[in-house]
């Protein structure tokens, strides 16, 4: 065993068993449908008439969408309810009192001149605190409680561009936060301390009030080295105020996510229980467990021992993004679950890519050993698996860094997948093939490493010789018509918005006995309405949420609810906004947007601007297609299906960018090579990369076949929307993105 090989097993052994102990140390978070979790009622409380009305409110919904990312909260939900309410639902929420403190706090940050000290008589004026119709300037007392007077507010927290919690053990001043302003901000903040800066050393005058919610928590002595006019450049302070480390984060999280609109007052608290039931999770097991084994016996019966060593890795795989979702606190979802079980189908794509390319090496060039040709493999089959990576990893970053929401969720799964993913190929799959095909048995019987024959589909390709590339206009044809149809769609029966999209009703009941949730669910299916959400939200009540309803499909609500127990009384019915707001859509797009856009210039760096330009192509073809089908079933389009495309996305470049690896691999061959057609060169590289591609797409279709018949109706959309998803990009990365390629490149020349 050589030295390297030694460090690839030490290291695969190390990652496991961190992974191992973070897994059974580490607890890890459910969401609101799999486990529940703390239900919070705020209400608005308008101070002037025109700050009454449902902008207002939803304005509300996003600065606490942003306090509730701050807060580490992941796959929160929060919906306008009624004209004035706002519904916050918080899985695995710790100290829920906490929670809704900060989340009520209006947050309204100042920074003022000090006029001067103010006498003890004006302690009641403080007391009441400052109103907007006060003739004399504010007073309020200080750190120490000594009595200011301010002048109006030169800044707010609008002029700052983030703040953050610092420890600084050095200087003494422990925990504080630290603020920096916009370029207007900067102005202002110069302008501000270099007026203070023009009184002497110890008048009070010399003072700058940083304000929170009526409250002093700063009012620090401009230094004397600041002159008189010039001000404090830099665009930058520090807020001192003796905190905790608890005070200086939460100071920091309200100065980031801006001031509420409105104040708001907690008016109601709860625990509430999962939006799933027991049995669509129990299916879910099921159809995990079932899909990951049909998963690893098609991928043993197709590389044999090497297939077999690529399923422990894919366990291997699991595990390890299991423990890293634990270790993040991040917060799982069944969307969530059954995009990591299907990441598992798909992490066996780097698997199949150097098991292919060992092969090519053992037939093409009759490597003496498989352990010579898997080396082989592993080395040219590493940049396919770099560049496919690597463009989903950007998409990932980019979904977390500008995405807020179940949106940026996604983006962190993505990113823990991915990488994942390239560990238990690239070191635990390798680690355990190199121990394997070094044994001297193997060396006398290759056949059963499973790299030893070239396989059934490169078998046929070879003996059909089929020109691809023959008519790439046909091809491009073909994926026109099917955008058209799915425009058509579109156009013709339009989208059906899900309650998270559109809003709805959200009716709350007080039962006679408790009612099981799961007996609701079918009750309200059999009523017609199979989509509508049902939790408990205390004893004896039941909410349920449906899109809009009429007074009779109300009605038909109530009734199968009160079927189920002697009595059902409404206590509630109120209508939601949507839990996607404008502000989260509008920066879904904004991310998606910029995350293709680097995509694209990553693909035309790596290959060619022509050929990332065809890749992106043929993933907005991907998109239209979905979409397009999805509007002809009359499926809802919600977050299960946003989660669904986003995977649909990913899976659409990675597909595209290993056809393209092995066109630019030609490419580079001999003098002829290059003197051969761009469309044969580009036949040639579909033909080779092929078996990946069916061996991939069957091991994905496995698991999401077991998704959509074993799932329930909770998975059944999700699966839907993934299988077409995988059958369209599988298409479009051979007969969209590669004869697009060639037809830029002929009229190039």
């Amino acid at each position: 065993m050589t030295r390297a090989q030694r460090i690839r097993g030490l290291l695969a052994l190390a990652i496991v068993a961190l992974s191992l102990y973070v897994a059974m140390s580490v607890p890890v978070h459910l969401g609101l449908d799999l486990r529940g979790g703390t239900q919070i009622v705020l209400e608005t409380r308008p101070t002037a008439a025109d700050d009454a009305g449902p902008d207002t409110v939803d304005r509300t919904v996003e600065v606490l969408r942003g306090r509730v990312d701050a807060l580490g909260v992941a796959e929160p939900t929060i919906v306008r309810s009624g004209s004035d309410r706002i519904v916050v639902e918080l899985p695995g929420v710790q100290d829920p009192a906490e929670a809704a403190e900060v989340l009520g706090r209006t947050a309204r940050l100042s920074f003022h001149h000090v006029l001067g000290t103010a006498p003890d008589a004006d302690a009641a004026e403080a007391a009441a605190g400052p109103r907007p119709d006060q003739s004399r300037p504010p007073v309020l007392p200080d750190e120490s409680g000594q009595l200011l007077r301010l002048d109006a507010a030169v800044m707010t927290g609008k002029d700052v561009e983030k703040a953050a919690a610092r420890f600084d053990a050095q200087s003494g001043a422990g925990w504080h936060v630290t603020v920096e302003f916009k370029d207007a901000g900067r102005d202002r903040w110069a302008a501000l301390t270099g007026e203070a800066a023009c009184r002497p050393a110890g008048d009070p005058a010399r003072r700058v009030a940083i304000v929170l919610d009526d409250r002093i928590v700063s009012s620090p002595q401009v230094d004397p080295s600041v002159r008189c006019g010039a001000g404090i450049g830099g665009g930058s302070t520090q807020i001192n105020g003796a905190f905790d480390d608890g005070e200086a984060r939460e100071l920091a999280l309200l100065v980031n996510g801006g001031a509420l609109p409105v104040p708001v007052e907690t008016v109601e608290e709860r625990t509430v229980g999962p939006t799933l039931g027991a049995q669509a999770i129990t299916a879910s097991v099921w159809a995990a467990t079932v899909g990951s084994t049909l998963t690893a016996l098609f991928v043993i019966a197709v590389y044999r021992l090497l297939g077999a060593l690529a399923a422990v890795a894919l366990l291997c795989y699991g595990l390890i993004s299991y423990a890293a979702l634990a270790a993040l606190g991040a917060t799982l979802t069944l969307p969530g679950l059954a995009g990591f079980v299907l990441a598992i189908g798909m992490a066996v794509d780097a698997n199949v890519l150097v098991f292919e390319r060992a092969r090519e090496e053992y037939a093409a060039h009759h490597r003496p050993t498989p352990r010579s040709a898997l080396a082989a493999g592993f080395r040219n089959a590493l940049s396919a698996i770099a560049d496919s990576n690597i463009t989903t990893l950007i998409a990932a970053g980019l979904l977390f860094l500008l995405a807020s929401g179940p949106v940026r969720g996604f983006g962190v799964t993505l990113g823990i997948g991915v990488l994942a993913s390239m560990v238990s190929a690239l070191v635990i799959t390798r680690a355990l093939a190199d121990l394997a095909v070094s044994r001297p048995g193997l060396r006398r019987r290759p056949h059963l490493t499973g790299i030893a024959h070239t396989g059934a589909v490169r078998d046929r390709l070879a003996r059909g010789n089929p020109r691809l590339m023959r008519h790439p206009r046909r091809w491009l044809a073909a994926s026109a018509a099917a955008l058209v149809l799915a425009g058509a769609g579109i156009a013709l029966r339009g989208l059906d918005f899900g309650i998270e999209f559109t809003g709805g009703r959200q009716v709350e009941y007080a039962t006679a006995t408790p009612v099981d949730p799961d007996r609701a669910r079918a009750a309200l299916a059999d009523a017609g309405f199979p989509h509508a959400v049902v939790q408990t939200s205390g004893e004896n009540r039941l909410t349920v949420r449906t899109g809009q309803l009429t007074t009779a499909q109300a009605n038909a609500v109530g009734a199968a609810v009160g079927d189920l127990t002697s009595r059902a009384d409404e206590l509630r019915d109120e209508t939601i906004g949507p839990s996607l707001g404008k502000e989260l859509r509008r920066g879904a797009l904004i991310a998606l947007a910029v995350a293709l856009g680097a995509q694209l210039v990553y693909l035309a760096v790596r290959f060619r601007l022509l050929l990332g330009t065809a890749a992106v192509a043929a993933l907005a073809h991907d998109v239209v297609i979905l979409v397009g089908v999805f509007a002809w079933l009359g499926r809802p389009v919600d977050g299960v299906f946003l989660a669904a495309l986003l995977t649909v996305i990913g899976y659409s470049v990675n597909d595209s960018v290993v056809v393209f690896d092995r066109l630019r691999e030609l490419t580079r061959h001999a003098d002829k090579e290059r003197e051969t057609p761009f469309r044969d060169i580009a036949g040639r590289a579909l033909q080779q990369t092929l078996p990946r591609t069916v061996n991939t797409g069957t091991g994905a279709a496995l698991i999401l076949t077991a998704l959509a018949g074993f799932g329930g109706d909770s998975l059944t959309d999700f699966a839907l929307a993934l299988l077409i998803g995988l059958a369209v990009g599988t298409y479009s990365s051979m007969f969209t993105a590669t004869p697009l390629a060639v037809v830029l490149q002929e009229r190039r020349r």
